[in-house]
């Protein structure tokens, strides 16, 4: 299971707080149910509902220590509803897929994102939102082969690219590197995540292990 900071950029991007007793909800769901064509108002609503509602039981079984494998549950059974009601939209699929994470069902939650990322779905997120989701892959995908990089490499090249600002993405992008032996790219990666934010603990200790690296290939 991924440690729960790796999660909180994903989870807050997609979810901002609504009017009256709404608490969490993704900031691109009101106009995606504007543009929905063909698709009656009350189904969108209810579709909104179940998605808010299951942002909310996921962010209270995160909350939890250790985290609640029954709000998980719930949150996963919403998501599912909300898929199965507006089956277009990419949010309530990246919901189910941080759900099944944090119930340890690691290759289920990539087949969830790999339907978030795929078209026409992708094309309901913000950059920032798809940049979160490829970075979330990626993550998974490593925490199921360390070795496996190809993959991560190009899903987190794109989301540095769709969000700069992603100090985490650009550590594991560094990571990635260096178990690639690319060590000019590494130190270049983890460089630029502490210059987003000095305080990526994955960024220094990576930059250190680069540069220790690339002093012993001088000398010797």
């Amino acid at each position: 299971m991924m440690p729960l900071a790796w999660t909180d950029a994903l989870v807050q991007g997609l979810l901002l707080l609504l009017a009256a007793g709404i608490l969490l909800a993704l900031q691109s769901i009101p106009s995606q149910i504007r543009r929905r064509r063909g698709r009656s108002s009350a189904t969108s609503a209810q579709a909104h509902r179940h998605f808010v509602t299951g942002a909310q039981f996921l962010s209270r079984a995160r909350s939890t220590s250790p985290p609640s494998p029954s709000l998980a549950k719930s949150a996963l059974s919403h998501a599912d509803h909300a898929i199965s009601l507006s089956p277009r939209d990419a949010a309530p699929h990246i919901l189910k897929a941080l759900s099944l994470d944090l119930l340890g069902r690691r290759v289920l939650a990539i087949k969830s994102l790999n339907t978030a990322l795929s078209p026409p779905l992708v094309n309901s997120l913000s950059d920032r939102e798809r940049g979160d989701a490829l970075f979330k892959r990626a993550e998974l995908q490593l925490g199921l082969n360390q070795r496996k990089t190809r993959r991560a490499v190009a899903d987190l090249t794109e989301a540095v690219r769709l969000s700069p600002d992603n100090a985490k993405a650009l550590a594991k992008l560094g990571e990635c590197y260096e178990e690639r032996v690319e060590m000019e790219n590494a130190q270049k990666a983890f460089e630029t995540a502490l210059q987003v934010d000095p305080s990526v603990k994955a960024a220094k200790e990576g930059l250190k292990r680069v540069t220790r690296f690339r002093e012993v290939e001088r000398d010797s």
